[in-house]
């Protein structure tokens, strides 16, 4: 299924267009929908024109605008990544296996390195080292931030094409009410190569350069202001050096690899990362402070139903490749994002931006909720380890369930699904991050349970469907049924292990979620 928006996108990430980000598509004067589908589309044939038609600003438009902008800027820069900055982290090829594509390779005709690669029959070998790979015994850390290089790290091909000195919201954001009504919708600070200091405002029609200074508010535009709808463009007819440098930038910047524009999906270690020089980023300042107590996070009707995701992209069709194959782009595209906010998630919950939903128990009983996430801190806070180790006991098995969620997971079978489960290690904590099953919160835990057990074996209860399930999940783990004697040395028929089955609300009956107690 080829949507719109998917070519939207396309013109985002192509070299000549991807300063571009307010603008539609129209065939033969009629505006398309972004999420329709293009084989419904009446009259988009082979040979059809689409026109790109640039569309005013709004206030959440112009800081898109302004935000791409500066992720085209820092394209190239692992700065961020080296630092951790929002979750990012190191490009594939380029950086994990020090390998830059873009160098190395002969220049085609056109210019691109992949197609001379192809024509050359050249072979490079993009397989990562066994080190980062999975079940790996030893991890060297040095191979893994490039500290070997990292006398060259700070003269890398971003330092030579920097393009402007500073670009950062204005202090005198946000515009008064009767600049409100000429169109302003924010305004923007520039520092160019040449240090030449830019007042810039982003209106409905575009952005242009104010006569604001540091001390005085003007508004008014410059004599032969020049007003452009890309604020690339505004900017390449300022200064000579960010037009040179942001050409020379895109152009690195597409000549990389497929594989180099995918951040891995490794945690990164900032204490072991080689010393970045620390710029000035207004915009990476803003991102890190608006989130710093998750009130965006919290939006009525913004924020993301995690375990609705999770289960509907299992529950697309397989039936043939194609259907396969996006199938698991959706599974891997929600599994990474739940990774990305369990993790912010986890950071804001130690560093005591959340609330916890029962704030007047111990610290370490305490849960939290974020972002429609669950989460909860390795701890033995009922005794439960007390004859296993206590703490330590409670700190290792988290990763036990973690095992046991994946193990499930990889089964796959139809009908039985799996929570949202992410662990994660910050600051000597182990905290548990798991998506919230409808309805959960609003009854009692133990009216949930159909199967299992969530008091360490003192009630066991089974249940037919779940045993049917579990009797197909068995099979293929080469796993058999088994009794469990509960409190009251009653035998209660099991399937695989002993785990705690919760029933998850949808329409579907035969759709369950499992926590496997490892």
């Amino acid at each position: 299924m080829e949507l719109v928006q998917e070519i939207h996108q396309l013109l985002m990430d192509r070299e000549e267009t991807c300063h571009r980000t307010c603008f539609s598509l129209q065939l033969n004067g009629n505006t398309l929908d972004n999420f329709a589908e293009l084989k419904s589309i009446e009259g988009l044939t082979d040979g059809a024109v689409l026109k790109v038609v640039e569309e005013p600003y709004t206030v959440r438009e112009a800081r898109i605008h302004v935000r791409h902008v500066r992720d085209l800027l820092k394209s190239v820069d692992s700065s961020d990544a080296y630092g951790g900055q929002d979750g990012a982290s190191l490009t594939f090829l380029n950086n994990v296996c020090n390998n830059d594509l873009a160098d190395r390779k002969p220049k085609s005709s056109n210019g691109s390195p992949l197609s001379s690669l192809r024509n050359s029959g050249e072979h490079i070998d993009c397989t990562p080292p066994d080190f980062i790979l999975p079940g790996s015994q030893e991890r060297p850390i040095l191979p893994l931030h490039l500290m070997q290089n990292a006398a060259n790290i700070k003269d890398n091909s971003a330092s030579k094409m920097a393009c402007l000195k500073v670009l950062t919201t204005s202090a005198w954001n946000p515009p008064p009410g009767q600049r409100r009504m000429h169109g302003d919708l924010m305004y923007i600070f520039v520092i160019t190569l040449e240090d030449k200091r830019v007042h810039i405002t982003a209106s409905s029609r575009g952005f242009y350069v104010n006569q604001t200074t540091e001390e005085v508010f003007n508004p008014r535009p410059v004599s032969q202001a020049y007003l452009s709808h890309s604020l690339v463009d505004l900017l390449s007819q300022l200064s000579p050096s960010f037009k040179k440098n942001f050409a020379q930038l895109q152009k690195k910047r597409t000549q990389r690899h497929p594989y180099e524009r995918v951040a891995t999906p490794y945690q990164l270690y900032t204490w072991l990362s080689p010393q970045m020089e620390h710029t000035i980023d207004a915009i990476r300042a803003e991102d890190a402070f608006s989130s710093k107590l998750g009130y965006e996070e919290h939006i009525p009707g913004q924020t993301r139903d995690w375990n609705e995701e999770l289960q509907t992209t299992r529950e697309l069709p397989r039936k043939n490749l194609p259907e396969r194959l996006l199938r698991e782009r959706a599974i891997f595209k929600v599994h990474s994002d739940f990774v990305s906010a369990a993790t912010r998630g986890a950071i804001a919950v130690i560093d005591g931006n959340v609330m916890a939903i029962n704030p007047g128990e111990d610290p370490k009983m305490q849960m939290f909720i974020w972002n429609n996430i669950f989460f909860s801190l390795g701890f033995d806070v009922r005794d439960h380890y007390k004859d296993l180790g206590g703490d330590a006991a409670a700190f290792v098995a988290p990763k036990n369930d973690l095992q046991g969620v994946k193990v499930y997971n990889a089964v796959d079978l139809e009908g039985l699904y799996t929570l949202g489960t992410v662990v994660v290690d910050y600051r000597g904590y182990r905290v548990t991050a798991q998506s919230i099953i409808p309805g959960i919160l609003e009854r009692e835990q133990e009216q949930s349970v159909v199967y299992g057990s969530i008091d360490f074996g003192k009630t066991v209860v089974t249940h037919a469907k779940y045993m049917d399930l579990l009797q197909k999940a068995g099979s293929q783990l080469k796993i058999l049924p088994h009794t469990v004697i509960n409190d009251k040395d009653e035998e209660v028929k099991k399937n695989p292990c002993t785990i705690m089955f919760l029933p998850f609300s949808k329409l579907d009956c035969t759709s369950f979620s499992i926590i496997c107690r490892g």
